[in-house]
């Protein structure tokens, strides 16, 4: 990619209002283009597959298969495209979300209620091989209280990481209880 060459960018949001004014915002704000848009998680592997973009914005959970859960998409899209940067919105404010997303591989991170100016950055960073947190995402993780070990990532048993896959992929916690043969 050439400094006049825009950014080829698939955005994947099953809404399609906030698609649309995600489009308006980043093509207004220059030196990115969005290629191919997904409202499922089966439309953005699609839209990979082809080869559309250089770089993944995506909400964190989308209907769409078995990739639905916002985990699993995000943990299969790092599997099979290592290199390509991916920015995830969202409007998790949960810690342990936020640290699992960030787990995946993303390179940027959110808050759908962050500043809008945030976003470009987040992509041209993200572009760049770069971190980029929202202010929303940072002001969430320095927050105290959660467990961590000594680098400060949330340490969750096995199970725990299950109940939370299944938490962020819209199941109830009494449908969580039932699945897993637990009470509530």
């Amino acid at each position: 990619m050439t400094p006049a060459t825009p950014l080829r960018v698939i955005l994947a949001d099953d809404h399609p209002v906030v698609r649309g004014g995600v489009r308006a915002l980043l093509e207004h704000a220059g030196g990115i283009h969005i290629t191919a848009e997904a409202a499922t998680a089966g439309e953005l592997f699609a839209a990979l597959a082809r080869g559309d973009g250089d770089l993944v914005l995506t909400d964190f959970s989308m209907p769409g298969g078995d990739a639905a859960d916002g985990l699993s998409m995000l943990g299969r899209l790092h599997a099979h495209w290592p290199e390509l940067p991916v920015v995830v919105l969202t409007m998790a404010g949960n810690t342990a979300v936020l640290r699992a997303i960030l787990d995946t591989g993303v390179l940027g991170l959110l808050n759908k209620s962050d500043a809008l100016n945030e976003l470009a950055l987040a992509i041209h960073a993200a572009a760049r091989g770069r971190r980029y947190l929202g202010g929303g995402i940072r002001a969430a993780l320095e927050t105290l209280g959660l467990p961590g070990d000594s680098t400060g990532k949330a340490v969750l048993s096995r199970r725990e990481t299950e109940v939370l896959r299944l938490f962020a992929s819209g199941l109830t916690v009494s449908q969580i209880a039932r699945r897993l043969d637990r009470s509530v």
